[in-house]
């Protein structure tokens, strides 16, 4: 009964259809693989355009790996703040790496954190508090004045932004406050833990370009590009973006950005590779138009977000996707691993 129910609700997906934002064929090539035992659960990356900085899901240490070209580990960069669930990282324009301990499956953390990690090692936590309850959260955008945002993971594809109301305390806790939803419509982008339907909607990474003009989120099998050319994350996030499929990943997780518009994405597992899509931010609009309905856009929130909670902003079409999602979630959470 399970798999008929299962099956009768994707035909009726595929039937009523769910609109995407633009995509471009191209795609990814591989760089080189990553053997290496340490990162065998790789969920973020950052650049600084001669190496990448990967970080573990999970760890006992605050941990960057140097990576090179070729995939192999240079050099490891440890703290000694031991993290609950590390899950993204993004590097300051000063070259301190922002790790993201904001991983909860379970929903169950009272604060999750912030660890600064400079190339020495030296840590400094930051704690903070949802206004709304535990979230699971896999992605770090940091802009170019170092303002942290939080974007939820989400089976039912919205997911909400998080930023710190004020500056962040020592070890806090610093309140967060939300500032607005993403929604993201499935895709029919092969790849991922669990059926691309509903991964194609959980967003499991992002990144910002180091100019702060590009914003990026993922999800297990696309890649969305924001153009900011005012460094503005959340205005980004309210236009249309574009879609860059990353089919074939078994856990896509992780991300970054180039100086020269290289999508880099990274999946756990050792012995999967590191995969390139060069010249992806040429695919990006030279206008900026605001978001279409059905595709990737951003509500605001101006704070604690309206009293609908940013859902009138759905289309319909939308609705059915986030539902029909939901439905296969709950299905199939059994067999989906930790991530």
């Amino acid at each position: 009964m399970r798999r008929l129910a299962t099956t009768a609700l994707v035909v009726w997906l595929c039937t009523v259809g769910i609109p995407n934002a633009s995509a471009d064929p191209q795609a990814p090539t591989e760089a080189c693989v990553q053997n290496d035992k340490r990162l065998n659960e790789l969920s973020g990356l950052a650049t600084d355009g001669e190496h990448w900085f990967a970080i573990n899901d999970g760890g006992t240490k605050s941990t960057v790996f140097v990576l090179g070209h070729d995939c192999k580990v240079q050099k490891v960069i440890n703290g000694p703040i031991d993290p609950y669930d590390v899950e993204d990282v993004a590097r300051a324009a000063d070259g301190t790496f922002w790790l993201a301990d904001t991983g909860d499956n379970n929903k169950k953390r009272d604060t999750i954190a912030l660890i600064e990690l400079t190339p020495a090692g030296k840590t400094t936590l930051h704690r903070l508090t949802y206004p709304d309850g535990p979230h699971d959260t896999e992605t770090l955008l940091l802009d170019k004045k170092g303002v942290p945002y939080l974007v939820t993971k989400s089976p039912f594809g919205v997911s909400e932004v998080y930023r710190p109301k004020g500056p962040l305390g020592t070890p806090g806790p610093t309140a967060l406050e939300k500032v607005g939803e993403v929604q993201i419509t499935s895709t029919d982008t092969q790849g991922g833990p669990i059926n691309q339907l509903i991964g194609s909607m959980m967003v499991t990474g992002g990144t910002v370009s180091a100019d702060g003009t590009t914003i990026a989120l993922r999800t297990y099998t696309d890649a969305y590009l924001y153009p900011a050319p005012d460094g503005d994350i959340m205005a980004a996030l309210k236009r249309k973006p574009t879609r860059v499929p990353l089919p074939g990943e078994r856990q896509g997780e992780a991300i970054a950005l180039e100086a020269d518009g290289t999508i880099v994405s990274g999946s756990e597992g050792v012995g999967t590779p590191i995969r390139l899509v060069k010249g992806a931010t040429a695919q990006l609009p030279a206008t900026t138009a605001p978001a279409e309905p059905g595709t990737a856009s951003a509500t605001s929130g101006g704070g604690g977000g309206d009293e609908s909670g940013g859902m009138s902003t759905v289309p319909a079409i939308g609705l059915a996707a986030v539902a029909v999602g939901g439905a296969l979630f709950l299905m199939h959470r059994r067999s989906a691993k930790r991530s």
